[in-house]
């Protein structure tokens, strides 16, 4: 077998069968899965952050490969825990891909004795935003947050109706009786910002200034669209939910976090240098990209 072929099997071969894999073993969220599953994620950030700072290749390589299996076992948790939301489970399915599109490209940098800088981003970008993100989530600080955001959105909705009531994590407004989950404290836009600035090589005054014009910003639109998310099911009733959650809320979101990823690009240019980079990866040539240009050829 052409070695091409056998390098594309394993990178691609392999994530298609661990998402069948976690499929199988994970079908449903619980807390019995959670625990077992922060083995391989924290290994996994521990392995890229020791590959991160010694340079080494071979760990980043594992390190890329253990975080895609973790992610592996979350599209239909993700599908569940989030009541019905497609987007987020083939968004993970992607992600499991694109995990092991780094690692090859580690493993393409390591047998061509290569130092790519925009990888070295990527591998930060992961262990900042993935360390802060999950350790929130694994310890009592996760519902703390939770309960500090429910408090709050009952707060700024009340200020234009009432009655809203909050009981812990739940916000009631006339039809509308909504638990706030972690999702919706909008921590992984935040730290994905966090992420994306702290590993840059630039001084630490920009980087403030980044953080500062983003997380900021990031949590308050966030409590807007929790009250407004409310104030529509309440109106409308729990049928409208889909589309206040999903469609609104979720695409008013997204707008927003394109409009500050902008603002902050302005002010750290780098980022975009190194998004760019990496959008770029497939123009190294490598077996894959040879591969993938051959069968292209064919069918035409």
């Amino acid at each position: 077998m052409d070695d091409n072929i056998k390098i594309s099997i394993f990178f691609f071969g392999l994530p298609t069968i661990l998402l069948i894999i976690g499929y199988i073993l994970f079908p449903t969220p619980s807390k019995e899965t959670h625990m077992i599953l922060l083995i391989p994620l924290f290994s996994a950030l521990s392995i890229l952050a020791i590959g991160f700072l010694r340079r080494s290749h071979d760990l980043l390589i594992i390190g890329w490969i253990l975080f895609a299996l973790y992610w592996s076992t979350q599209p239909s948790i993700l599908y569940i825990g989030e009541q019905g939301d497609i987007v987020n489970a083939i968004i993970c399915i992607l992600g499991v891909y694109i995990l092991f599109y780094l690692a090859y490209h580690e493993w393409l940098s390591k047998i061509r004795g290569e130092d790519l800088s925009h990888l070295k981003w990527a591998a930060g970008v992961a262990i900042v935003a993935g360390f802060i993100y999950f350790t929130f989530d694994a310890t009592p600080l996760a519902y703390y947050l939770i309960e500090i955001v429910a408090s709050q959105s009952a707060w700024l909705l009340s200020i234009f109706t009432q009655p809203v009531y909050v009981e812990g994590d739940y916000i009631v407004y006339k039809l509308a009786h909504i638990h706030i989950i972690f999702a919706c404290t909008a921590v992984q836009s935040m730290v994905l910002f966090v992420g994306m600035i702290l590993p840059l090589n630039v001084d630490l005054k920009r980087k403030i200034i980044g953080l500062i014009v983003t997380v900021i910003p990031v949590y308050l639109l966030n409590l807007v669209r929790n009250a407004l998310v409310l104030y529509l099911v309440g109106i409308k009733g729990g049928s409208f939910f889909f589309m206040a959650h999903n469609v609104i809320g979720k695409g008013g979101s997204l707008i927003a976090l394109v409009i500050l990823l902008f603002i902050v690009g302005r002010i750290l240019p780098e980022i975009f240098d190194e998004i760019i980079a990496l959008m770029d990866l497939p123009k190294r040539r490598g077996p894959i990209e040879d591969l993938v240009g051959k069968l292209i050829s064919r069918g035409r």
